[in-house]
């Protein structure tokens, strides 16, 4: 995908916030964002700020993205196969497409994984697997993956999520209710360790699906 002028400007506002990965700038400033957003907010498309979708959810703030992407890239197993919970909009996917080889998506709002659908299709984005379920379940018959990131809120860290980790790999999940936590959790040599990131807000990840 091309970059756009304002995708350029939105990725330059990204690097004077801290984004250093220049992979992860190049994905933002190739992506359109206004795609993912319904019509009467196209015009904020390229604000730094999260925006609704609809079905209570909404398209993450680009910082937000960008840095839960490049904590990905850092890892140390280089991932390559790596599981999105919460699907959304499908920006974060479309950014993860762009950066790995395979991408597995859970959605729990079948409506929201239908649209995004759409949306890979129109992009060319075809390294993409979508799944209507459960994202506090994972997807077991997928995995193990290198790494996983969540793109909601956890009240606690999803057990299935821990056991899908391969080793060596990454979990970026948002923990916390009103006091939200981006963690970044690393399997080595079958240990888990956790580093606290930053503080964020997001929806909450919520068991069970929804048609």
């Amino acid at each position: 995908m091309r970059t756009s002028r304002k995708g350029e400007t939105l990725a330059e506002l990204l690097y004077q916030e801290g984004v250093r990965n220049q992979q992860v700038l190049n994905a933002i400033a190739a992506t359109p964002r206004e795609l993912f957003l319904p019509d009467a907010l196209k015009h904020k498309a390229y604000q730094n700020t999260a925006l609704p979708i609809g079905q209570g959810q909404t398209i993450s703030q680009p910082y937000i993205v960008a840095r839960m992407t490049e904590l990905l890239l850092d890892a140390a197993n280089q991932p390559k196969k790596v599981l999105e919970i919460g699907t959304g909009s499908g920006y974060q996917t479309a950014i993860l497409a762009q950066l790995f080889d395979n991408v597995f998506s859970v959605e729990r709002i079948k409506s929201l994984q239908f649209q995004a659908k759409r949306r890979m299709n129109h992009l060319d984005l075809h390294n993409i697997a979508m799944k209507h379920g459960d994202g506090w379940r994972g997807w077991a018959s997928k995995g193990p993956f290198d790494a996983i990131i969540v793109t909601a809120a956890a009240s606690r860290i999803p057990d299935d999520l821990l056991a899908q980790i391969e080793d060596g790999g990454r979990l970026i999940i948002p923990v916390g209710n009103e006091q939200q936590q981006l963690l970044c959790i690393d399997r080595i040599d079958g240990e888990l360790q956790t580093k606290t990131v930053e503080s964020v807000r997001f929806v909450p990840l919520v068991e069970g699906d929804l048609l």
